[in-house]
């Protein structure tokens, strides 16, 4: 099994190109919560030339709308939310300095272009895995749009928080490239290629 690298927020722009997609991460700093509602006011109040309630440049955006923290706890479940929910806005941030968001599932051709023309990448969380990936967190704070709940922006600190790079700085996408290399380590197994298989 990979070792997984190691990245801490804020990110450099050499450590985002040093990214490649298929790599194990362990993330490790501050990360900013937010979905579908929260950025749509993210980009409205950079159209009308507004400060964000938190800065953009060489930050971490995570899709996530946590369950209630029970009590004693952190924060509750934090599983990610579908990434090409965001997809409108997310060329507008990276525009503006965003170099890492995280999320689940893949995006859109407009927007993998984005990642590779602003130098950003997208890390995916496991699915399913909200409780473990509450486990990562050692603080987390309110930070705006409480009126939204639980899609409220949040500052969250994290610990090795277990991500995969999904799509990287130069626009490799996983979720096209993995499927070719298993159908061809899958041609090889059976000694087909794999335009015969």
């Amino acid at each position: 099994m990979r070792t997984p690298k190691t990245l801490h927020t804020p990110v450099s722009p050499e450590a985002v190109a040093a990214l490649v997609s298929g790599d194990l991460i362990h993330l490790s700093g501050v990360v900013y919560t937010a979905r579908d509602a929260a950025h749509q006011r993210l980009v409205a109040q950079l159209q009308a030339g507004q400060l964000l309630p938190f800065p953009l440049r060489n930050q971490a955006l995570f899709y996530v709308g946590p369950s209630p923290t029970p009590p004693g706890k952190i924060i509750g479940a934090c599983g990610p939310t579908t990434g090409r929910r965001m997809d409108v806005y997310t060329p507008s941030l990276l525009a503006n300095g965003l170099k890492i968001v995280i999320g689940k599932g893949p995006r859109s051709r407009e927007v993998i272009a984005a990642f590779k023309e602003y130098q950003a990448a997208y890390l995916v969380a496991i699915g399913g895995a909200a409780a473990l990936l509450a486990q990562s967190v050692k603080k987390a704070e309110l930070l705006a749009y409480p009126e939204l709940g639980p899609e409220a922006v949040y500052r969250l600190e994290v610990e090795k928080m277990p991500l995969i790079v999904a799509i990287d700085s130069q626009g490799r996408d996983l979720f096209a490239l993995g499927p070719k290399a298993y159908a061809e380590e899958g041609a090889e197994g059976t000694g087909e290629t794999a335009n015969d298989a």
